[in-house]
């Protein structure tokens, strides 16, 4: 069957269009070297050869695209109401019967119910449609503005667990155009003893979201949730916000992203090339904390989270949720970062971390950060032991302390994937698995003879990491696998509650 096209029409796109931005000079191009990889790095051709390496877009998919990048570049601090505004991106819209931006994405699933994201083309009221018990329920209307960017996000509540329920969205009451399987499956019930299966990874970049093979792959395992750890959609755009935009318009013009984030819902945070540039944190040099906190809100306001940091004006992106009877915890080791000592997550996220750890209350947890736990690969290049060792130490101490079990490190930032054992002075082992492969990149080295607590290590494979978790048995067992995208295991391990659990002292 054929898949419903993100617009209609059919026009053919300007070539000048994709041409690449010149140099006003070449003698002041060769003069100035980091200018021109600037320019190349805020050149459409570049999205637009994005928008078709798998596979050519028609030619009005392309326009449409073209246009609106050109409208967003065209100042560090354009939005998306600036480019609905623009006559341009109106006329082509038109002509192409274009309804919205982006989306239908889902986030924040629980068992009763989820939250449905969708950028508007202009202001707009939004609705949800969902039929329970052969009624159909209307939720919303939400409005989208532009203090919203043009987002709205619908929640959906009253629904049964583990059920699939499709949904119809609508703009100022007129239905959208959505992929055919859009469903909302939510999630098992939150008591401690169930099965839940969670997929998570990092590193598609903007290249690793068209990869249909893996996406749909991902889709029909049929998790009830993606944990996505960074470097998602957003490419080294600085303070840009305009370019910010242009990435996540590039994300949401994937085909291979609208049809799995209308059925998975997917949860969130950044690393360094979605906050500012590789290895960036806090306020980089030549930036200023406005810079940061409008980089933030336009990473809100893009994506679908139950909560985005303190959720007040000291902001960030950390989280927590439950997902059945597994909760997720992820940090933001980004903004709050000054490269003072202890400074990885920031006095105040660091004590949030601890009663969170201590409220949770499923057989599992998920603790993910978009860097690395562990020091072993790029000689711990952006890791916690080269920033903070004395902070990682505190919570690994203050979770054998207190004997927290089930704790499920996850990672990312080198591209790549591996997993270590992270060993402990009185036996106990951690486990970290890293799935920095959904980008497909080579990466750093993935495995040295030395490294002796490893137990896999990829490179230049499409791959995703899974945990299926089975808490309906005395020791709720979990097993993770790392999937290509041919659906091929890569690894698969096993572990128990009990292995996972501290000793007392």
């Amino acid at each position: 069957m054929q898949r419903r096209q993100f617009i209609k029409g059919a026009v053919s796109i300007s070539t000048t269009a994709m041409m690449p931005f010149q140099a006003t000079e070449a003698l002041a191009a060769k003069k100035d070297k980091k200018k021109k990889v600037k320019e190349k790095k805020d050149d459409l051709a570049g999205n637009l050869k994005l928008l078709n390496q798998w596979g050519q877009q028609p030619a009005n998919v392309q326009q449409v695209y073209a246009v609106v990048f050109k409208a967003l570049a065209a100042r560090p601090d354009a939005t998306y109401a600036d480019a609905a505004a623009d006559p341009e991106v109106q006329r082509v819209c038109a002509e192409n019967g274009v309804t919205h931006l982006g989306g239908p994405m889902l986030g924040t699933v629980s068992s009763r119910g989820a939250r449905v994201w969708l950028r508007t083309l202009g202001p707009a009221k939004v609705e949800v449609q969902v039929t329970v018990a052969a009624e159909t329920k209307t939720f919303g209307p939400v409005a989208s503005t532009a203090a919203t960017d043009l987002s709205a996000v619908v929640g959906v509540t009253g629904l049964n667990p583990s059920t699939t329920y499709p949904y119809r969205v609508l703009v100022d009451g007129k239905l959208i155009d959505i992929p055919a399987h859009a469903a909302i499956t939510t999630a098992p019930s939150e008591s401690s003893r169930g099965k839940v299966r969670i997929a998570f990874g990092t590193c598609p970049h903007r290249w690793g979201l068209g990869n249909q093979k893996q996406w749909t792959l991902i889709r029909r395992r049929k998790p009830t949730a993606m944990l996505l750890g960074g470097d998602i959609a957003v490419q080294d755009r600085l303070n840009h916000c305009g370019l910010h935009r242009a990435d996540y318009l590039l994300r949401d013009f994937f085909g291979a992203w609208r049809d799995f984030s209308a059925a998975v819902p997917v949860c969130v945070t950044w690393d360094d090339h979605d906050y500012f540039d590789n290895d960036l944190w806090g306020i980089p040099k030549g930036f200023t904390r406005q810079d940061k906190e409008s980089v933030c809100d336009v990473f809100r306001q893009a994506w679908n989270n139950p909560s985005y940091g303190f959720g007040d004006e000291r902001r960030g992106v950390f989280l927590r949720t439950r997902i059945g009877p597994c909760d997720a915890i992820m940090v933001d080791e980004r903004y709050f970062r000054t490269g003072k000592k202890g400074s990885f997550l920031g006095d105040e996220q660091m004590a949030w971390l601890e009663e969170q750890l201590l409220d949770c209350k499923g057989p599992f947890i998920i603790l993910s950060c978009g860097t690395m736990w562990s020091d072993y690969v790029s000689d711990g290049k952006d890791s916690w032991g080269v920033w903070d060792p004395e902070g990682r130490e505190r919570i690994f101490k203050f979770i054998e302390k207190h004997r927290i079990g089930g704790i499920l490190l996850i990672s990312g930032d080198r591209h790549g994937a591996r997993g270590f054992r992270i060993p402990r002075p009185g036996g106990f082992e951690f486990y970290e698995f890293e799935a920095g492969s959904l980008g497909g990149r080579k990466g750093p080295a993935v495995t040295k003879p030395e490294w002796d607590t490893q137990f896999y290590g990829i490179a230049n494979k499409y791959a995703f990491g899974e945990f299926t978790i089975d808490a309906t048995i005395p020791d709720p067992e979990v097993t993770f696998r790392l999937i290509q995208d041919d659906a091929t295991v890569i690894h698969e391990l096993k572990l128990t509650r009990s292995q996972l659990t501290p000793p007392g002292n």
